[in-house]
């Protein structure tokens, strides 16, 4: 099972002094970030996609190109890519020559967005939000596992005879996850391509995130890539961590009251009682996280969404400490108990690869 984080890269005020970071700075955080996940022995760093204030990943294969330079064993990813709003001949590409760069540490997740301003931008309508993702997701996958390309579809221009360059490496294409927050179409369409299904989980109860796992694995099945438990499902959390859960609790509320996402609405005990969220010490996020396997059932990564609503980089590199030394460890001793043998992995590189090569010899024979 793999864990990490992932950061939507917001610029947000510090609410206990008022400031405010830079793009600069909030950026190198961000890095600083990723290669503090390395350190502390997480598997997984991953960086969203936006193109509107506050948010400042707007180009996350440049960002993740560096970081990969920076680091040895990190795999790469997004949360999300947005697959509507950005060419899916522009996706190809960039992420196939992150794989290089990266010797293949490099998968990604894609999504709709959830900032309606962001369709008109590149020429789009959010109406046409869930088409477009079909469509365009399609032209992808078909981008990487054909050299020479015919395609005509209702979005953008038609393609002849195109070839994405450079091919993935070893001819193998990135995993992809598909994410979502409340869409049974993507669960489906991750489902019919049998790629990842990755659920947001830090917004909604249980039993929303629950249903539509449930929905992927059912469908996975009926597509017949494998049984419902073979299914490749990754979730999404939000903590904060002090020793002491009544220091955690006081620390982070004024941070939890302002922020941007969820500010001034519910309290922050009720929206810990209703979501994910878990704000209290390292033995309380063990519980909650275990508990997920609950009602979602084995699953094969584990993201937490830890630096956000104008926290300091000096905290969350705590919090990262608190995570690598206290936390994960212990997850992946219990998430490993009583897994069942035939509960795959998650997709590397390596071990997609090693599954093509397979492939190819059972039909050679």
């Amino acid at each position: 099972m793999q864990f990490g984080l992932f950061s939507v890269g917001d610029v947000t005020p510090d609410p206990t002094n008022r400031t405010t970071p830079s793009e600069h700075d909030r950026i190198k955080a961000m890095i600083a970030i990723a290669l503090k996940a390395e350190e502390v022995g997480l598997d997984v760093f991953a960086t969203g996609e936006h193109h509107n204030p506050p948010f400042v990943p707007s180009s996350p294969t440049t960002m993740l190109g560096y970081i990969a330079a920076r680091t040895e064993r990190l795999l790469l990813s997004t949360a999300t890519t947005l697959i509507t709003t950005s060419d899916p001949v522009k996706i190809a590409e960039d992420f196939a020559m992150l794989q290089h760069v990266a010797d293949g540490r490099v998968d990604l997740m894609l999504g709709r967005g959830n900032t309606g301003p962001v369709y008109p931008w590149f020429g789009q309508d959010i109406r046409n939000g869930i088409q477009l993702a079909i469509e365009n997701y399609a032209l992808l996958h078909q981008l990487w596992r054909e050299e020479n390309v015919d395609w005509k579809g209702r979005f953008r221009t038609p393609l002849q005879s195109f070839t994405s360059t450079p091919r993935p490496l070893d001819d193998v294409p990135p995993f992809v996850w598909h994410g979502s927050i409340r869409s049974p179409e993507i669960a489906e369409q991750a489902a019919y391509y049998g790629d990842g299904f990755f659920a947001n989980h830090i917004f909604w109860p249980k039993e929303h995130t629950q249903r539509m796992i449930a929905l992927y694995r059912e469908r996975f099945a009926h597509y017949g890539h494998g049984t419902a438990e073979q299914a490749i499902v990754g979730l999404g959390g939000q903590v904060f961590m002090r020793k002491n859960s009544q220091d955690a609790v006081r620390e982070f509320r004024p941070y939890f009251d302002e922020a941007p996402v969820y500010g001034h609405g519910p309290s922050l005990e009720e929206f810990t009682r209703e979501t994910p969220l878990t704000v209290g010490s390292p033995q309380q996020v063990i519980d909650r996280t275990l508990g997920f396997r609950e009602y979602v059932g084995d699953y094969q990564r584990q993201l937490f969404l830890m630096d956000h609503a104008g926290l300091p980089l000096k905290t969350v590199l705590e919090q990262l400490d608190l995570l690598g030394e206290e936390v994960v460890p212990v997850l992946r001793k219990e998430f490993a108990k009583n897994r069942p043998a035939d509960v795959p992995d998650a997709p590397t590189h390596e071990s997609l690869v090693a599954a093509a090569a397979a492939e190819a010899d059972e039909v050679a024979a």
